[in-house]
């Protein structure tokens, strides 16, 4: 694929695209007979390549990835050194190298991702990220901030009354107990998807309006897809409407709403009714 653009968003875009490809390529040589052996090459191929890259091309930046050694530690300086780098640093990729990997070792599943994200210190926007990009492998299509869908999608219709139903993207294995409660409160049906990162970019696109997590995630299950959804000019929150933040010294970001924007009180009023 040639030398990376240096522009952030384009490089974030095009590193999505490499592991990607990378991923595909081992998914047809390995096959699907041995799915546990298939998820941990995986993993290991596509962070290996995306920290390579970084290290050639932004070494003065930090890194966060879901594969690094005691990356799901809160800091502390005697287990965690690396947190140091990323937590007095002024730019760190947050990196998410195949987010869904259940799905990446299921033949014929394309709800799998790569997410690269970039946060800054000196963001202009209260989560910190000001690149990013999901790439979609399986579906051959890569999201990114340097080039953002347009918002409202084309594919949305009013959700009002009399209008048709919302869709709220959910968790194929592990959905909030609450979400069930939830959309039959709000007039929703749920539609069972697998990575975050597949499911976020579903709102982005407008195939589903909204997605909730409540459960358990971290920061890279989010960074690079929240970064896509408010590029393109989605709400995207806690649960409780606090303002998601990035790079922080205990990386666990358990909850989220994406949504579109017309639908934010809505959803966040209903959470307030069933998520406590």
């Amino acid at each position: 694929m040639g030398s990376p653009p240096m522009i952030d968003g384009a490089f974030a875009r095009w590193l999505a695209a490499r592991a990607g490809q990378a991923l595909l390529g081992l998914r047809a040589e390995m096959g699907f007979a041995d799915a546990g052996a298939l998820r941990s090459a995986g993993d290991k191929v596509s962070h290996d390549l995306i920290r390579t890259e970084l290290a050639k091309w932004r070494p003065d930046d930090a890194v966060l990835s879901e594969e690094d050694e005691g990356s799901r530690l809160a800091w502390a300086a005697e287990v965690n050194a690396e947190a140091v780098s990323r937590l007095t640093a002024d730019r760190v990729w947050i990196i998410d190298p195949l987010d869904g990997t259940r799905e990446f070792s299921e033949e014929g599943r394309s709800d799998w991702a790569v997410h690269v994200a970039l946060w800054s210190r000196t963001a202009p926007t209260p989560h910190g990220l000001v690149a990013g990009a999901v790439g979609l492998p399986a579906q051959q299509r890569v999201l990114g901030t340097d080039y953002p869908p347009a918002y409202p999608p084309a594919t949305v219709q009013a959700a009002a009354p009399g209008g048709r139903t919302i869709r709220l993207a959910a968790s194929r294995s592990r959905p909030p107990v609450f979400l069930t409660d939830l959309a039959e409160d709000v007039g929703a049906h749920l539609v069972p998807m697998g990575s975050a990162g597949a499911k976020i970019a579903a709102v982005v696109t407008g195939e589903v309006d909204a997605y909730i997590h409540a459960g358990g995630q971290y920061e890279w299950d989010s960074a690079a897809p929240v970064a896509v959804a408010t590029a393109t000019g989605l709400h995207a929150s806690r649960i409780d409407g606090s303002a998601l933040g990035y790079n922080e010294a205990d990386p666990r970001l358990p909850d989220l709403l994406v949504c579109r924007k017309d639908l934010a009180s809505r959803l966040l009023a209903a959470l307030q009714r069933h998520s406590g």
